[in-house]
């Protein structure tokens, strides 16, 4: 008997949400949680640990940020001459249904609309949400898992840790940019410091994987990426079992969208 192994796409219906901030914690120098509430979370849907939002800022000195208009085929381009939507993807941390509350965890920096925001951010301010759009559900039947992140997967990767059976054979990395970056996970991880010259592509090329067939999901710097993608080709693993996401990319100031080369 063959066990089944197929990742199930979920489409979910797109509705903007607009939330309130009800929580703001620091998790680490460059990183806060903060938690989104309101009755607007009804009906969410929360289906894989890398399902990503996209979150609507405000404009600098606005209250309430411009919100997305949805057509039958998706977003609409707002009219000529109106303000532009501020947003950015985000991955889901922790969904609280009957709390109304969803926690999404921000990397810190002054770039980017989302970073500065955040780390400005304060209980009562607004934000708007749209999505997921779908969810990847990847059966937990494989024989093990190779997972990886730098600190924007960081996220989904511990939502990937905290989700898989206990019994799982897990190979997990996490790449930081310093020891002071480290957090609290769900199972025991491979730390990885670029203070310290260490990396992912390193860590995964160094890797000696379990017999078996495995389920691969590393996401980061898309550049960053393309070496681990080909070593990990280059040993003959399942296409259909890698998911080698770019959560952004290197000089790149807005990739709006996950990026999985067929390189």
């Amino acid at each position: 008997m063959t066990t089944a192994r197929e990742v199930e796409l979920v489409w979910h219906d797109l509705t903007p949400r607009l939330l309130e901030v009800r929580r703001v914690e620091r998790l680490t120098p460059g990183m806060a949680r903060i938690t989104l509430g309101g009755a607007e979370l009804d009906g969410f849907r929360y289906g894989a640990p890398d399902d990503h939002v996209k979150v609507f800022f405000p404009e600098p000195g606005a209250e309430l940020p411009v919100m997305p208009t949805l057509g039958e085929d998706g977003l609409e381009p707002p009219p000529p001459g109106s303000p532009l939507p501020v947003y950015r993807d985000y991955t889901i941390r922790h969904l609280r249904p009957e709390a109304r509350e969803l926690d999404i965890d921000f990397v810190l920096h002054e770039h980017g609309p989302g970073g500065s925001w955040a780390a400005r951010a304060k209980p009562g301010q607004r934000v708007g949400i749209l999505g997921p759009r779908g969810s990847n559900v990847v059966p937990y039947t494989f024989d093990w898992y190779l997972l990886g992140a730098d600190e924007t997967a960081l996220p989904a990767l511990a939502a990937w840790l905290e989700q898989l059976p206990a019994d799982a054979t897990v190979i997990a990395f996490a790449e930081v940019a310093a020891e002071s970056e480290r957090q609290p996970l769900h199972r025991a991880v491979t730390w990885l410091f670029r203070d310290r010259g260490e990396s992912l592509a390193a860590a995964v090329q160094k890797e000696v994987l379990p017999d078996g067939d495995g389920y691969v999901w590393i996401a980061g710097e898309a550049t960053g990426l393309k070496p681990i993608r080909r070593e990990l080709r280059g040993r003959g693993l399942n296409r259909k079992w890698m998911e080698i996401d770019g959560y952004w990319k290197r000089g790149v100031v807005n990739l709006d969208h996950h990026e999985d080369d067929d390189e």
